[in-house]
C-alpha cells in the first residue's frame, strides 16, 4: 500500500520530507558517512512519525506534546544538516534545507495556535 496524501499540509510535508531524508541518508552511507547518516535518518524521519502520531492525540495537550517532539526532531535535523554543510563532507541540497525550515515554521505556528 502506498502513501495517500491526506490533504493536511504538515502530515503530507513531513512524510515526503522523511522520504527525502531516507534517500539522502543512503547517499551519505554510500560515501561511508554511516554515523551522521544514521543520526540524520533518525531525527529526519521522526518528525513525520510524531506528526502522524499527533493526529491521534487523545487531548489537545497530547496533540501539542507530539508536535513539540516533532519540532525538536526538526531542529535536530537542521543541526545535522548544518554539520554536514560546515564540514563540507557532502553537498546538502537546498531543497532539503528549505523543506526542513518550512517544517519548523509550520510546527511552531501550529503549536502556538493550538
Amino acid at each position: 500500500m502506498s502513501y495517500k496524501a491526506s490533504g493536511n499540509a504538515i502530515v503530507d510535508r513531513s512524510f515526503y520530507f522523511a522520504c527525502d531524508i531516507v534517500i539522502y541518508a543512503e547517499k551519505l552511507k554510500e560515501k561511508r558517512y554511516f554515523e551522521i547518516a544514521n543520526q540524520l535518518l533518525k531525527s529526519g524521519t521522526s518528525i513525520g512519525a510524531n506528526v502522524r502520531e499527533s493526529q491521534r492525540g487523545v487531548s489537545k495537550k497530547d496533540f501539542k506534546n507530539k508536535l513539540g517532539i516533532a519540532l525538536k526532531e526538526a531542529d535536530e535535523t537542521s543541526f545535522w544538516l548544518d554539520v554536514i554543510e560546515e564540514t563540507k563532507i557532502f553537498n546538502v541540497p537546498s531543497s532539503l534545507r528549505e523543506d526542513c525550515e518550512t517544517l519548523i515554521k509550520l510546527l511552531v505556528s501550529i503549536i502556538k495556535n493550538s
